[in-house]
């Protein structure tokens, strides 16, 4: 197989037209997303939507582990390191997250049928690439999660948009507990559209190169979906049960005060016997105050903001987490050194001040010259 970290291929259809294939290419990173993936990734997907004979775009991950299992987080810890806050001066990280946030735009808004296969891992960066896809799949194996609070960072990558339009209080208890989440969490939360056994994979790719597609984008979207309903099975005969759903009450309970240190009591608080439950608060817990923190005011901020001026604000933030010390001690606890005991700045979330999380806001550059203003 190439050596390329993202493999590009299109095939033709019976009826003329041409299937195009996206696979990130690093298994044994499971698939994080790079640099370099995101350079050879972008001008390819405005090609293929420019390309009047692709009639459907497919991204999948390469190997049976992951579709992605984040960002290119090592190489985002040795510049922070390099370039240590409190300037913004870190030309990796404001490159980073400026060609990631407009990578994940424009799926978003891609005209064109976009399946993502999400077998395996999806997480952080990985969430950012499947959630814009029109048609979402997931299977039996698929395990999605947002866990940035236990690195010091925040849910990124459009979160603070698609987190907000979750049911009830949801999408803000799996932002600051990092909950793990099955095929039948993805479908009720809106993170995935179709259940297929993984095994039905190959099914699939085979039923796009036969279909009859058409020169209507929306047309084929059509096509597509009822292509992938046919197919559609129910994770219940999988015995894949939604624990978000089985715990939608607690949820709704815990998250229902107007005031972060009285929420993240409650869910501490709670005496619960469930294991994903206890997972929940574990990561909580063990998270950063900061993040839980910039994340809650991020989701008060973000209700009623459109995705483009979401992805706008997050970019701001984000490359203030690698100017603030939290996301390079994060990864440095959990990955580099692996001691799993970050020292948090502030370690409490009493010491947490307002002026402390107004500082993440702080804009990176006059609006005129934001690189995502164009969006």
């Amino acid at each position: 197989m190439s050596t390329a970290p993202i493999l590009f291929e299109e095939k033709p259809t019976a009826c003329g037209r041409r299937v195009a294939f996206a696979t990130m290419n690093a298994e044994k990173s499971l698939n994080s997303l790079t640099l370099d993936m995101i350079r050879l990734f972008y001008p390819q997907l405005k090609s293929w939507e420019a390309d009047p004979g692709i009639c459907c775009i497919v991204l999948q991950g390469a190997g049976e582990k992951a579709l992605c299992a984040g960002g290119d987080i090592r190489h985002m810890y040795e510049a922070m390191v390099e370039h240590p806050g409190p300037e913004l001066n870190n030309p990796f990280a404001a490159s980073y997250f400026a060609e990631e946030y407009r990578l994940d735009y424009s799926i978003h808004t891609c005209p064109k049928p976009f399946l993502c296969w999400g077998h395996g891992i999806v997480m952080g960066g990985g969430i950012g690439l499947m959630n814009g896809a029109s048609h979402r799949v997931v299977t039996e194996r698929s395990r999605l999660a947002m866990p940035e609070i236990t690195i010091g960072l925040y849910p990124d990558v459009g979160g603070s948009w698609f987190l907000n339009r979750m049911p009830g209080r949801t999408g803000l208890y799996l932002a600051l507990t990092g909950a793990s989440l099955n095929a039948a969490d993805s479908l009720r939360l809106n993170l995935a559209d179709h259940f297929l056994p993984a095994a039905q994979k190959e099914t699939v790719y085979q039923i796009l190169l036969s279909t009859a597609w058409t020169d209507n984008c929306l047309d084929n979207k059509t096509l597509l979906s009822r292509r992938l309903g046919e197919l559609e099975r129910d994770p219940g005969e999988h015995s894949i049960t939604s624990n978000v759903w089985n715990h939608y009450d607690f949820i709704q309970q815990v998250t229902s005060g107007h005031d972060l240190r009285e929420i993240i009591g409650a869910i501490n608080g709670a005496n619960h016997d469930d294991s994903w439950i206890a997972k929940c608060q574990s990561a909580l817990h063990r998270g950063s105050p900061t993040s839980a923190m910039v994340l809650y005011e991020l989701y008060r901020r973000a209700k009623h903001l459109s995705l483009s001026e979401v992805f706008r604000l997050e970019y701001g933030v984000s490359l203030q987490f690698a100017a603030h010390p939290d996301f390079t001690e994060g990864v440095r606890a959990l990955l580099i050194d692996k001691d799993n005991n970050p020292s948090w700045t502030p370690p409490t979330y009493d010491l947490v001040t307002a002026e402390w999380i107004e500082e993440h806001f702080a804009a990176p550059c006059p609006d005129e010259e934001h690189p995502l203003r164009d969006l």
